[in-house]
């Protein structure tokens, strides 16, 4: 079953939306060198990943300069899993790993989905999402599923598919990638910065409905 992952979130409200809908993770955006409705302070991170039940996943998503800033943000945030945009090469991903008390997730740019061979057996997952001039995510882009598909499925590290993700396309998303979890963040969005609770019910139903064999409803 495709696992689905809610991001950016930054409210109380769409934090429950997101675990009443059956959400396996959240995300929440923080330190980050781009211009996003969706990016919390430190101390408003920790807050919402306090928030976060038992048996859910919660996931800083941060575009660090070094493995010692991601170490000390994941320190104060105290999160499940650091998710890390950005340029760090793989033996830095090797030092976050080493540093924190958390799983670590590599976003990789999907206009470059090779590039994820490079982080296997370094990061505990990888994230394939398209992303803009500045390297964030969140774009709203979709992008070549059947090249990323071609490029990570020999990967041991657990897939995560991004990039323009919504309701209406993620079944057939996760048919062609086969992913170990899909994420979301402005596809499900009532205005920038704020989920739309039906669309992330929706989403997260279609998502870990769908099934891997092509053609095939969830």
């Amino acid at each position: 079953m495709t696992r689905a992952k809610v991001c950016g979130i930054t409210r109380e409200a769409d934090l429950r939306a997101a675990v009443e809908a059956g959400a396996d993770a959240v995300g929440v955006v923080c330190d980050v060198p781009v211009d996003t409705p969706r990016e919390v302070s430190p101390e408003r991170a920790a807050d919402l990943v306090a928030a976060v039940p038992p048996f859910v996943t919660s996931v800083l998503v941060t575009m660090p300069d070094s493995a010692a800033a991601a170490a000390d943000l994941a320190g104060r945030v105290g999160p499940d899993a650091v998710q890390a945009h950005g340029d760090l090469a793989p033996d830095a991903v090797a030092d976050l790993a080493d540093a924190v008390d958390a799983a670590v997730i590599k976003s990789v740019d999907a206009a470059k989905p090779e590039r994820a061979a490079d982080y296997d057996g370094v990061a505990d997952a990888l994230l394939v999402d398209s992303v803009d001039d500045a390297g964030g995510g969140g774009t709203g882009e979709t992008h070549d599923w059947e090249r990323t598909r071609a490029a990570t499925r020999d990967l041991d590290a657990p897939l995560v598919l991004a990039g323009g993700l919504t309701p209406d396309n993620v079944a057939d998303a996760a048919r062609t990638v086969e992913p170990f979890a899909v994420d979301v963040a402005s596809g499900v969005e009532a205005e920038p910065g704020r989920k739309d609770h039906d669309a992330v019910r929706a989403f997260v139903a279609r998502a870990t409905g769908a099934t891997a064999e092509r053609g095939v409803e969830p």
